[in-house]
């Protein structure tokens, strides 16, 4: 290797993270301070769902309304989300019912699955209707391939193939061989905390603070 070839590695890499660094810092754009704790408290909410055992099991089940679950042993990719989102106040079981009630042709229901009316037994455990809801009461975000434009807190949908949605939260913990945040998702094997975002096609992005933000 001639010296100059050998001189100009360092001076490679070093611009390389020049370039890389700026990613993997993967600053928010501002937000107000009440904004911020609160995907902080959602944030470690999703992560603590990772330490409970799920079986995977989608049965229809009648539930209580509002603050209704299905056996807390049991649930799908939707009740992980519902009950990240009831560990800090917020019940989307009741929050989509309501909206739904009012604005029942907005949703998927009808053409989807034939439904005349709404069900808070399912509707908030329906991953379209979700996708509906967040679009409509919380911020729309841009579907990118850019992993430096996810963050904590946010709502990601996903179409696994043949028309199969699913969603799931992105968490602040990183992967350690990407460097993407993790995504706190349950795809069969309970809640898991994994490094998926680009696994499956993305149908979603969204940031949801609750009706009275």
């Amino acid at each position: 290797m001639a010296l100059e070839d050998a001189t100009s590695v360092p001076t490679a890499c070093f611009l390389a993270l020049l370039i890389v660094l700026p990613a993997l810092a993967q600053n928010r754009p501002a937000i107000s301070p009440t904004y911020d704790e609160f995907l902080k408290k959602l944030v470690d909410a999703a992560v603590e769902r990772t330490h409970h055992i799920v079986r995977y099991d989608p049965a229809y089940v009648r539930i209580p309304y509002p603050n209704g679950d299905v056996p807390s042993g049991t649930g799908v990719c939707t009740d992980e989300i519902v009950r990240v989102y009831r560990a800090v106040g917020i019940d989307l079981q009741k929050e989509v019912h309501e909206d739904m009630l009012h604005n029942f042709s907005a949703y998927p229901n009808q053409r989807r699955w034939l439904l005349a009316h709404t069900d808070t037994n399912i509707d908030h455990r329906r991953v379209p209707n979700l996708m509906t809801f967040f679009a409509r009461k919380g911020e729309l975000l841009p579907v990118t391939a850019r992993s430096e434009d996810y963050f904590p807190g946010d709502l990601v949908t996903w179409d696994l193939g043949g028309n199969v949605p699913h969603i799931g939260i992105v968490v602040d913990r990183r992967s350690t061989r990407t460097g993407r945040y993790l995504v706190v998702h349950n795809i069969g094997r309970g809640p898991q905390m994994e490094d998926v975002l680009f696994n499956w096609k993305i149908t979603g992005h969204y940031r949801y603070f609750g009706s009275s933000h």
